[in-house]
């Protein structure tokens, strides 16, 4: 059986098509057959992403690895179940289409409360939540008092992700990992960097996930995206020598896929 990676998140702006296209990425780099998913309808931007991989790769002839896409089938509504749900059975279909042939599926949820993002944190083996570093995205998590920055309670999303594992655990399946990964950190030791970190370590053992150091912000994420590469592919490119930025953007994907400690891969790139 595939292990499935969800990115959820439901504010945009947080970096997820991104975090998901390396992720995805640098596993199939890794040697790993891997399929990917994007529920956001609209803005497909992981799909995108991943379309314009595949296009660089045969107009450049490249010989390089990428994930596979998987577009949500269509479902003949005559052929549902009493009580079936119709994007329940689509995400299901493709998931069950992947899973026969991927080492990993990563799903890439769009940034907003829907029916498929829902049904898909219930899939998640490893679930990553990327957050810009903020208490704007922090509030997605829990409620904090304003003057004492103490934890008042879970938010919205954290029920959603409390009710996914009630579901797997209701399935028999395996807990979820849930990771937080903390993108766009700030260069400096700042007050609201460690104030932030200060919560989320109290977070993290409250409601059970582990954080993990994400990307900061660069210019090169948004460079890349039309040719559908990543910074595992700069080479490929034609950058024979990278720079500091490019150096440190990479450490930075080492550690993330370091912390996510996925059954079976051992990073070496």
């Amino acid at each position: 059986m595939a292990h499935i990676i969800v990115l959820g998140n439901e504010k945009g702006g947080s970096g997820k098509s991104t975090t998901a296209m390396h992720v995805a990425t640098a596993l199939a780099r890794l040697g790993h057959v891997v399929g990917g998913l994007d529920l956001d309808l609209r803005q497909r931007s992981f799909a995108r992403y991943i379309e314009n991989r595949h296009g660089t790769i045969a107009a450049r002839h490249l010989d390089i690895a990428a994930p596979e896409l998987m577009e949500l089938p269509e479902i003949d509504p005559a052929t549902l179940a009493e009580g079936e749900n119709l994007l329940d059975k689509r995400l299901a279909a493709a998931v069950a289409e992947l899973e026969g042939r991927c080492d990993f599926i990563v799903i890439d949820c769009p940034g907003s409360h829907t029916r498929l993002s829902q049904v898909a944190h219930s899939l998640a083996d490893t679930l990553i939540t990327p957050m810009n570093d903020s208490f704007v995205d922090f509030d997605l998590l829990a409620r904090i008092d304003p003057e004492s920055y103490e934890i008042t309670g879970p938010s919205v999303y954290a029920e959603m992700v409390w009710h996914a594992r009630q579901l797997r655990a209701k399935a028999g399946l395996k807990p979820m990992d849930w990771i937080v990964v903390r993108n766009r950190l700030g260069a400096q030791e700042m007050h609201n960097k460690r104030k932030v970190g200060r919560a989320l370590e109290q977070l993290s053992e409250r409601i059970g996930f582990r954080v993990a150091p994400g990307f900061s912000e660069r210019v090169i994420f948004r460079e890349l995206f039309p040719t559908g590469m990543t910074l595992l592919d700069l080479r490929e490119l034609g950058v024979d020598r990278l720079n500091i930025s490019n150096l440190a953007a990479r450490q930075e994907l080492r550690d993330l896929m370091r912390a996510l400690n996925l059954p079976g891969v051992s990073v070496e790139f």
